[in-house]
């Protein structure tokens, strides 16, 4: 029988017997299956000279075509490969696995906030002006329970400019005095903010130079207390509270001027209500009665101010608390806290301008201003010390108001003494 189509020349066909494996000198060609389909009418043309014969069409009865004329290798119909699943030439995709999918997410935020938070915390731990060294106070009360700061501005003005100075009605003075003295109380009971008068009557005691090294024996010498700070600073203020109250002070955060300032503004300003207005050419205020906010020029101006009150030093002391807790306030809300455009700004105005004892950490200055925050929040006590009168222009405390009140704070007791 012949192999080859009908009609191939006799050397043509000897050309494409390779492979055939026959006597002849050239290889057979491939034999045609009984499944060959040879095109209609006739004898199919001789391919050009060198040229590839068509390859035959295989099929089983009419129709058939096992995909690989049309490409469809694993025999699907319809065109193009398809897996077992369809969709697409190699299988539909999978389900996402959500569960997966969630846990790298939860574990990739994870390990961000971290990152960030200790990151953060070496950025402002490394920012802290640990100055002070409580050491060297000495004859110290014993530490009760709880936690006392003592929370002092200054009128420094470090780092001010002239242009500055003159914005903000500070004057230029050199040195440095003490306009507001607090001491903050944090226990079981809730925090207590307790005013310390700047004319406060006080005594000077035995204490140590804190740069000299001396040690200066008391006298009983009656002077003003911001005088203490005014003689030989921190260190002198603190023996000096200590030493009239009979209350352990854990730690020492003192801020400047332009600090109090930079800390407002960077908040973006602080929200309050004032009772009733009042101006003073000396600190700059000038406040109608009414909720405003205060931006940092403002807010210093109102602290500060003591000239248009009749109890010049007790309504100031009083608005000092009333904003320092609205200012807690302000930098604890979630608009300050997760908004890192605010937060380090805030963090860094005031962190640039915080001079605190050389065993504060972080932890206590955060303790510190969350307890502010109570107290803003109403969940502790604000007052001013006891007082008893004047004399020579100093207030006198009240003795035994002050011995109470000192023994409900040393044994973390609710406070039940009030002041002015």
């Amino acid at each position: 029988m012949n192999d080859w189509p009908e009609g191939w020349p006799d050397d043509q066909r000897r050309r494409n017997r390779q492979g055939r494996g026959g006597p002849s000198a050239q290889p057979e060609g491939p034999r045609v299956t009984r499944q060959v389909r040879r095109t209609p009418g006739g004898p199919q043309p001789a391919p050009p000279y060198g040229g590839v014969p068509r390859q035959p069409t295989y099929q089983d009865g009419p129709g058939y075509d096992d995909g690989y004329n049309t490409g469809q290798v694993y025999g699907a119909q319809g065109g193009g490969a398809q897996g077992p699943g369809g969709g697409g030439p190699y299988g539909s995709r999978p389900a996402p696995n959500w569960r997966r999918r969630i846990k790298w997410t939860a574990i990739t935020l994870v390990t961000v906030l971290v990152v960030t938070s200790v990151a953060t915390y070496f950025w402002a731990d490394s920012k802290l002006h640990r100055e002070v060294d409580l050491s060297k106070v000495i004859d110290r009360p014993e530490a009760g329970k709880g936690t006392n700061y003592l929370i002092v501005g200054s009128d420094s003005r470090a780092g001010m400019s002239d242009e500055d100075k003159k914005k903000l009605h500070t004057g230029s003075a050199e040195g440095k005095r003490t306009d507001t003295m607090m001491i903050l109380h944090t226990g079981d009971n809730g925090p207590t903010l307790i005013s310390l008068p700047r004319d406060s009557d006080v005594e000077i005691p035995t204490y140590k130079g804190s740069t000299s090294g001396k040690t200066y024996q008391g006298t009983g010498r009656h002077v003003k207390l911001n005088a203490a700070y005014a003689e030989d600073g921190p260190e002198l203020l603190v023996r000096t509270v200590e030493y009239n109250t009979g209350l352990h002070i854990d730690h020492y955060a003192e801020i400047g001027f332009g600090g109090f300032a930079n800390i407002v503004d960077a908040v973006g300003g602080v929200e309050m209500t004032i009772d009733k207005g009042f101006k003073d050419k000396y600190s700059g205020a000038d406040f109608k009665a009414g909720k405003q906010k205060l931006d940092g020029e403002q807010a210093l101006a109102f602290v500060r101010t003591r000239h248009a009150f009749a109890a010049s030093d007790l309504q100031r002391t009083k608005n000092q608390q009333k904003f320092l807790a609205a200012l807690a306030h302000q930098v604890a809300t979630p608009s300050t806290v997760l908004n890192p455009f605010k937060l380090y700004p805030t963090l860094g105005a005031g962190l640039d301008s915080l001079t605190v004892d050389t065993d504060m950490s972080l932890w206590n200055l955060a303790s510190m201003f969350w307890a502010m925050k109570g107290v803003s929040g109403g969940d502790g006590t604000s007052m001013n010390m006891p007082l008893a009168g004047s004399t020579g222009g100093n207030l006198l405390w009240d003795k035994a108001k002050v011995k109470s009140l000192v023994n409900e704070l040393n044994n973390d007791d609710k406070v039940t003494v009030s002041g002015d």
